[in-house]
This record gives C-alpha cells, sequence and structure tokens, in this order.
C-alpha cells in the first residue's frame, strides 16, 4: 500500500466534504434573512442522509465492478455495507475505504446542490425523502455510468459504465469526465431544473425582487467552495502526480477567468460589478472546468473560464424570461456551465479534440453523454418531486413563506435582536 497516496487521497476526500457546508454558505447568504436557517439544513441534511445511505447501499450500486456491464441497476451485494471492503488487497494503492471515502463526499455534494432551485419555499421532510429517493435511482446510477471504470495493465478499459468502456467500444473513445460535470453538475442542474417546475414560483417572484440577505456569506462559501474543489478535481486522479498537479493550476486558472468574465458582463449590463457576480463567477468557472481539468492546458482553461463565466453571467436571466424559479440559479450556473465545459471537451480536450488533432468524435460522445444525463436526471426528478408534492406536500403555505419559513419548519432564527 502506498501510503503517500492514501494519505492524499483521504485529505481530498476531506476537502471535498468541506465543499457542502462551504454550498451551505453560499446558498444562505443568497436568500432571505428569514429563510436562511432551512436553506442551510438542507445542505446538512443531505451529509447526514446521503452519507448513511452511501455506506449502506450507495457504493455498491456506484461501484459494482465488472458487474454494472451486465445491467444498469446491477449491484455488488458483498459491497452492501462495505464490510467486504474492510481488508486492503495485496499490492493496491490505496485501502479501499479510501475510494469510498472520496466518493460519498461527491454524492452529498451534489444532492445538496439541488437544493438552491427551491430555496424560501421548501419543506425540510420532503426535500429529505425527494434527496433519498433521486440519489438511490438517479445519483448512484449515473455515478456508476461515469465513475465505475477498471483499467487493464496496458493502460485500456477492462470494463466500466457506458460513458467510458461503452462508448470506447463503440466509438474509439470514451467519454471525458474527470471529475463529475455529467454525473454531478449537468446531473443536479436537470434535477434543479425538475423541483422548480414542480414547487412553482415564490410569493412576488420578478427580477430584482428576491435579493441577498448577507453578501458576505456569499464569498465565504464561495471560498469555502474553492479550497474544496482542489480536492474534487485534483483528487480524481486517485494520485499524487502530475496529472493531479494539472487538474490543481486548472482548477486555480478558469474559475480565476470566470470571475473576470462575469464582472465584466455585469459591469456592461447592469453598470455595477458585485461581490455575488464575483462569487457566482468563480462558481460557474469551477463547475466548467471539473470535466476538463485533466485534459486542457492552462492556456485553454483560462479560455474555458471566460466563456463560462461569461455564458453563465448571461444564462441567469433565463429563469425570468422562461418563468421558471430556479431560486438561486443552480441551471444558469450548474447546469449550463457543466454543459459548457462536457461539451468544450470536443473542441478542445488534448489529443482528441476537434481543434486539437482530432475528428469530431470526442464531441459527439461529450454529447451523447451530457443530454443523456440531463433528460434521465430531469425526467425521474420531475416524476419523484410530483409525486411527493400530491402525498405529503412539497412547498410551504405562502402565508408560511410570508411570514419566515425557518420559523414555520425550524422554530429557529438565524438572528436575533436582544432588546435590554
Amino acid at each position: 500500500m502506498d501510503q503517500g497516496n492514501t494519505a492524499f487521497l483521504l485529505i481530498m476526500a476531506a476537502l471535498v466534504l468541506l465543499m457542502t457546508p462551504g454550498l451551505a454558505f453560499f446558498y444562505g447568504g443568497l436568500v432571505k434573512a428569514k429563510s436562511v436557517i432551512s436553506m442551510m439544513m438542507m445542505s446538512f441534511g443531505a451529509i447526514g442522509l446521503i452519507g448513511v445511505l452511501w455506506v449502506l447501499y450507495g457504493y455498491a450500486i456506484a461501484f459494482p465492478g465488472a458487474e454494472g456491464l451486465v445491467a444498469p441497476w446491477s449491484i455488488d451485494w458483498s459491497a452492501i455495507g462495505l464490510t467486504s471492503l474492510l481488508e486492503t488487497p495485496e499490492g493496491a494503492a490505496y485501502p479501499p475505504l479510501a475510494f469510498v471515502a472520496f466518493q460519498a463526499t461527491f454524492a452529498i455534494l451534489t444532492v445538496a446542490l439541488i437544493s438552491g432551485a427551491i430555496a424560501d419555499r421548501a419543506k425540510f421532510g420532503a426535500w429529505m425523502v425527494f434527496a433519498a429517493i433521486w440519489a438511490t435511482i438517479v445519483y448512484f446510477p449515473v455515478a456508476s455510468w461515469v465513475f465505475n471504470f477498471g483499467l487493464a495493465d496496458d493502460g485500456s478499459f477492462a470494463y466500466g459504465g457506458w460513458t467510458t468502456f461503452g462508448m470506447q467500444e463503440a466509438f474509439g473513445v470514451g467519454v471525458i469526465d474527470f471529475a463529475g460535470g455529467t454525473a454531478v453538475h449537468i446531473n443536479a442542474g436537470a434535477a434543479a431544473l425538475a423541483l422548480a417546475l414542480v414547487l412553482g414560483k415564490r410569493v412576488g417572484f420578478s427580477k430584482g425582487a428576491h435579493v441577498p440577505h448577507n453578501p458576505p456569506f456569499v464569498l465565504l462559501g464561495a471560498g469555502l467552495l474553492w479550497f474544496g474543489w482542489f480536492g474534487f478535481n485534483s483528487g480524481s486522479e486517485l494520485a499524487a502526480d502530475g496529472t493531479a498537479a494539472l487538474a490543481w493550476v486548472n482548477t486555480l486558472a478558469a474559475p480565476a477567468a470566470a470571475l473576470l468574465a462575469w464582472l465584466l458582463v455585469e459591469k456592461i449590463k447592469d453598470g455595477k460589478p458585485t461581490s455575488v457576480g464575483a462569487a457566482s463567477g468563480a462558481v460557474a468557472g469551477l463547475v466548467a472546468i471539473t470535466p476538463a481539468c485533466a485534459a486542457l492546458t492552462p492556456g485553454w482553461a483560462i479560455v474555458l473560464g471566460l466563456v463560462a463565466g461569461a455564458v453563465c453571467a448571461l444564462a441567469i436571466d433565463l429563469k425570468f424570461k422562461l418563468g421558471f424559479d430556479d431560486s438561486l440559479d443552480v441551471v444558469g450556473i450548474h447546469l449550463v456551465g457543466g454543459l459548457i465545459g462536457t461539451l468544450y471537451l470536443g473542441f478542445f480536450a488534448n489529443g482528441t479534440g476537434l481543434f486539437m488533432g482530432g475528428d469530431g468524435t470526442q464531441l459527439l460522445v461529450q454529447a451523447i453523454a451530457a443530454f443523456t444525463v440531463l433528460i434521465y436526471s430531469f425526467v425521474l426528478a420531475f416524476v419523484i418531486g410530483f409525486i411527493v408534492d400530491r402525498t405529503m406536500g412539497f412547498r410551504v403555505t405562502n402565508e408560511d413563506e410570508i411570514a419566515g419559513i425557518d420559523t414555520v419548519v425550524h422554530g429557529e432564527d438565524a438572528y436575533k435582536l436582544e432588546t435590554v
């Protein structure tokens, strides 16, 4: 066992876990003062719920080994409860549980991301029921499609999900998704759009009606997300090597460029660059570089960041034009940014991109994977959300929303003013 790689992977897992509390601050600062606890609790609820489900059966669904080729719902029954993974095989680079821990944090974050679309109006219990079902029948299988693969001694695919092994067999190249552009961001963004449609608009929904109550929280959350994202991207190499270093540099370059691009669009469009815009731009760049961080030169990573920052800054206004209330722009940042990063690889991936020596096949497989995940997640999230809404009610009443969801749902206030 390589203790260096083991330590690297465990540290990266801890960094990724920190992203979910970071997301709680990012989302918490964006909502109204009387719903900040509700917003942050949906992220913390995801940590508790998905952490337990991952150990019980999530890993067994997402990583069934070569059996995953037999059927998309294959389960490694020996991995239920992780009892079969306690021993480290001879010659392994790291203990199996280190990989389990790393992937658990991805599952937690992906679920938490969805909650931003239903801020200010969702019941906590209904959210938890939705999260459990969506993780089980959407995230765990999609993670298997993208992340479940094994390599032969010569570096070729020995087995894997259909986006890797299957595409390799059919087209000669597999999908490039180093850290989860499809499995995490497109997946969560599509589900967020579905839930926004199921729950409907907030009271008084219109442009400018709902403003962030605490921009410093937003900046703090974005900083924690960016810090944790180095673990997200570099850690996906599963080794402390040159590829991890490239992923690290690109995880600096792309969001830095996206931050600048978002601020420039804000200045041109609204006259003022904002702190919330800076935070949102950085996150948009982080989303876009996630699938691409190990397959681009740093220069092309900067270009990707500029494109993602500018396009996402414009995309967040789509909800006003199309009439859906995605409260915290999960669609405009994660779905759009994830699509940009995933499809960009079809043009600029080292060696296989259309403009980097390829013939367009990489773009084809990237598009197939991206839109398959988008449709699969959207349809099932809509069905799950609709059933939850019709059975137990997903949304609080308009009166409770106006009064303050924190007090109604959790019996707490984020800010209390004491009078002497």
